[in-house]
């Protein structure tokens, strides 16, 4: 297995009194080889400059999709021939 270190910025709390002097956590994670390479593969597609460029930009996409889900809201994917379907996330 990859082991890969990201950072993310949060909101503080109090609980977070260690962390609070320098306003970020590491995280780390264990990726497989699969995983390891799909996280490269949309940092190389995105141009994003780090590996936590990618993470930090997911987790926003992924928010905002619960977020849309949570209202109700459904996604639709037009294919190239115009074909209009739902897109099923959470099956």
């Amino acid at each position: 297995m990859t082991a890969t270190t990201l950072h993310y910025a949060h909101k503080q709390t109090a609980e977070d009194e260690k962390i609070r002097s320098i306003g970020k956590s590491r995280v780390q994670f264990d990726l497989s080889p699969r995983a390891m390479a799909l996280l490269t593969e949309l940092k190389e597609k995105t141009d994003a400059a780090t590996y936590a460029e990618v993470f930090k930009n997911a987790m926003k996409l992924y928010d905002g999709i619960i977020s849309e889900v949570e209202r109700g809201s459904d996604f639709l994917i037009r294919d190239k021939d115009g074909k209009v379907s739902e897109f099923r996330m959470f099956l």
